[in-house]
């Protein structure tokens, strides 16, 4: 059965009242749930503690700085425990580890500034994750609000704490967004217990010198698309490497589309992986020629010119350093 929607005002409303009163929705927040040995999969065997921290690590998050402001002096910590909770009215709830200094500073009412650290800011993110990084700069900051801001950083929060909760060896902040600011920029990412990074770029036989992809592309057929013929789909066999010669495509990947026209390549990394298959549905726009490279004659030609292999080798791990 279909339920009724609610007016965004009075769902607005509704929330303010569980943030003003959060006991009329009854007592679950404060009662302690019974403590229970962890039962580890197959394969894992240790210390519980051990392995559910590391299962933990296997979810990729972003990473943030939490600052405040106690008198004249800033209080920062890294925390990768954030997540929005709500747009209307804008709530986030963070948590935060009973022993930090940050737990003692965090009441209802208090200004908490969050900030999404940024690919580069690793060194920020050790820092106020109290590492020593010899020769790091020293952090900026801007007050907003009263409210110090990591200078640099790709997206900005300023909030205020509603209420807190508890969460076992943490405590759990829900804090209403005052002001929220980003900019352009890629995410720094955590993953397995160290920090990762996007690598948007998927040029790999593009990035080598001419004189060692046109031996490949000379291998190739040429093939023609109508306007809206597909030339690639996703989840196919990526069995082939193309180059476009005349025309313009569309490359549609989940979450983003873009353009490619004469002279990109379309899809080089799909060619290199024999069980993989296609990341994006490629269509023509417009009348479109390209010239077809097998994946059988690209290897014949990598065995031909071994150094073609070794260029693809030496892109492939730029790659790796960009994210290692």
């Amino acid at each position: 059965m279909a339920q009724p929607e609610v007016p965004p005002e009075e769902f607005e409303i509704a929330i303010g009242s569980a943030i003003a009163a959060p006991e009329a929705f009854g007592a679950s927040f404060d009662v302690m749930p019974s403590a229970e040995e962890l039962e580890l999969g197959a394969g894992l065997e240790g210390d519980p503690a051990i392995a559910f921290r590391r299962t933990l690590g296997m979810f990729a998050t972003g990473v943030t700085v939490l600052t405040t402001r106690s008198g004249e002096t800033v209080h920062g910590m890294t925390a990768n425990a954030f997540m929005s909770v709500s747009l209307r009215p804008p709530l986030v709830l963070v948590s935060v580890d009973r022993r930090a200094r940050l737990s003692n500073l965090l009441h209802e009412g208090t200004r908490l500034g969050v900030n999404v650290l940024e690919a580069g800011q690793e060194a920020l993110s050790d820092h106020f994750a109290g590492r020593v990084v010899e020769g790091a700069p020293e952090p900026r900051f801007e007050l907003v609000h009263d409210t110090p801001l990591v200078g640099g950083a790709l997206a900005h929060l300023v909030t205020r704490v509603a209420r807190s909760y508890w969460g076992g060896d943490h405590s759990l902040f829900l804090a209403q967004v005052e002001y929220a600011h980003y900019g352009e920029g890629e995410p720094l990412l955590f993953h397995g217990g160290r920090y990762e990074r996007l690598v948007r770029d998927p040029r790999v036989f593009s990035a080598l010198p001419q004189e060692l992809l046109e031996p490949i592309l000379a291998l190739g057929q040429e093939r023609a698309y109508e306007d809206g013929a597909t030339l690639m789909r996703r989840g196919e066999p990526g069995n082939e490497l193309m180059l476009i010669v005349e025309g313009t495509v569309r490359v549609d990947r989940p979450g983003r589309s873009l353009t490619l026209a004469e002279g990109d390549l379309v899809g080089e990394i799909e060619v290199l992986d024999p069980v993989g298959s296609r990341i994006a549905d490629i269509t023509a726009i417009g009348p479109v020629r390209c010239v077809v490279v097998t994946r059988d004659a690209l290897i014949a030609a990598l065995v031909a010119d071994p150094r073609a292999a070794v260029g693809l080798i030496e892109v492939l791990a730029s790659r790796f350093r960009e994210t290692a």
